[in-house]
Parts: C-alpha cells; structure tokens; sequence
C-alpha cells in the first residue's frame, strides 16, 4: 500500500509523527453504565462501517436496563 498512498501524494509517516505508516482500524464502541461493552464493531476495511440503527438498538437496550 505504501507506494499507492505515495503516488497520490499521501506521507502517512509524517501525518502519524513517525515512520512507522500504520493505518487506524475504525470502529465503534457502546459501552453501558456498568463499564461492559454492549456493541463492538471494527473492520480492516475503513469502508465498512456499522449501520445506525445497530447502535440505536444497543442504546435503547442500555436505556431500558
């Protein structure tokens, strides 16, 4: 990947403050109350992120308990 990101003029190195041009993995979280982890969803693949209304659901159930 790095000699893509370079041609398209990305320096991740620099952006990260180091040579080392890892890229984050995103991914969300809801955590309850009592510091458990009700949801947890993260992806290689930055395109891929979790639909609204799983972590709608896992709030409402958080707010019901």
């Amino acid at each position: 990947m790095r000699p893509v990101l370079q041609s398209l003029g990305a320096d991740v190195a620099q952006f990260n403050g180091d040579e080392s041009w890892e890229l984050p993995i995103p991914g969300t979280f809801v955590i309850g109350q009592d510091s458990k982890i009700r949801l947890a969803f993260a992806d290689s693949d930055f395109r891929n992120r979790l639909e609204p209304d799983k972590i709608l659901e896992a709030l409402a159930e958080i707010a019901q308990s």
